[in-house]
């Protein structure tokens, strides 16, 4: 039974948010909430379950620290018979490879903005088109628990900012142009998928967009003259 809702949410504000010299101490997954993290899940749980009311949920969760405490606060506000969960390493944060200082990092953002978010790879790392290939291997994921009958009525995905650009990329097959000029959501920030009468859904969410591309490359697609692809 496919859900009312596909809910993704990005993890409150950890300690790499606050500080980001700490990711060339603590590795990237071992990063934790903040105390304003810790109250932004707070805060969305209640929200969400504003949104829900007494729908039951299943949570597909990033195993990195941030992504878990942030569930940890979203499921207080859900009774145990109404929410289940599953870890799933496919919606990890972009990987970034080994701890570097932050200047090194800084550089390596820098290179990525001139060249490109979706396809510039990491040193022992990821590119954003990496990541698009295993947000679209959970889809088949995906897919197969939505054919169960007795799926719950909202599907609730809490993992990072990248790999939520890249999900809403690959639902609504974006370009990679628009998908590069979209920006990260914020911390407990949301997007919503909701249902249709026609069973496909719709983004009810607004993404917040950039004015101008990062880099200069850019080179729309012209098939055809009606470009109804």
């Amino acid at each position: 039974m496919k859900p009312k809702r596909i809910i993704l949410i990005r993890h409150g504000q950890s300690q790499g948010n606050e500080n980001p010299e700490l990711h060339s101490e603590i590795p990237d997954y071992a990063l934790e909430l903040t105390t304003v993290g810790i109250a932004q899940a707070n805060a969305a749980g209640a929200l969400l379950k504003q949104i829900v009311g007494d729908e039951s949920v299943f949570l597909y969760i990033s195993p990195f620290w941030r992504t878990r405490s942030t569930a940890e606060q979203i499921v207080k506000h859900f009774s145990a018979n109404k929410c289940s969960y599953r870890e799933d390493p496919r919606l990890r944060e972009q990987e970034w490879g080994h701890c570097r200082p932050k200047e090194e990092t800084d550089l390596l953002e820098s290179e990525r903005d001139i060249y490109s978010t979706f396809y510039y790879r990491f040193p022992d790392g990821e590119s954003g088109a990496d990541v698009y290939d295993r947000v679209s291997d959970f889809f088949n994921t995906l897919h197969r628990d939505f054919q169960k009958e007795n799926f719950p009525e909202n599907a609730i995905i809490v993992t990072h900012g990248m790999t939520i650009r890249l999900f809403l990329m690959r639902w609504f097959h974006w370009s990679v142009e628009k998908f590069e000029m979209v920006r990260n959501p914020h911390n407990c920030e949301f997007f919503i998928l909701e249902k249709q009468e026609d069973g496909k859904y719709k983004l009810i969410s607004e993404t917040r967009d950039r004015e101008t591309p990062k880099h200069k490359y850019q080179r729309p697609l012209q098939l055809f003259s009606n470009q109804n692809l």
